[in-house]
């Protein structure tokens, strides 16, 4: 094969995993391996309790697919940010309220 082990040859494949519980085609961007309902879904499970081990788990077992405990963590330290700064948001002293 021209090129191989040559100055213009690939460095190789890898084959593309993407995470999703959409059926149908589904339009993926370069480099994107994960679509936002998986963090709608662990958001969830673990807004239900289960551990960053528990949601491994259940992806691995339901999806055939593997989510690190640590990719886990940031998806939840990122949402839990968010809610420390909408708690710590500023109030006012009077609201209206519609009977």
């Amino acid at each position: 094969m021209a090129g191989r082990d040559g100055g213009n040859s690939r460095n190789g494949t890898r084959t593309k995993t993407v995470l999703t519980d959409n059926v149908g085609p589904v339009i993926v961007k370069k480099r994107q391996r994960r679509l936002g309902d998986v963090d709608t879904m662990v958001l969830s499970l673990y807004a239900k309790g289960l551990s960053t081990g528990e949601i491994s788990s259940h992806f691995a077992e339901v999806y055939g697919a593997s989510l690190s405990k640590d990719r886990i963590s940031v998806i939840t330290d990122r949402v839990i940010g968010e809610m420390t700064d909408w708690c710590a948001r500023p109030l006012l002293p009077v609201y209206a309220a519609a009977a």
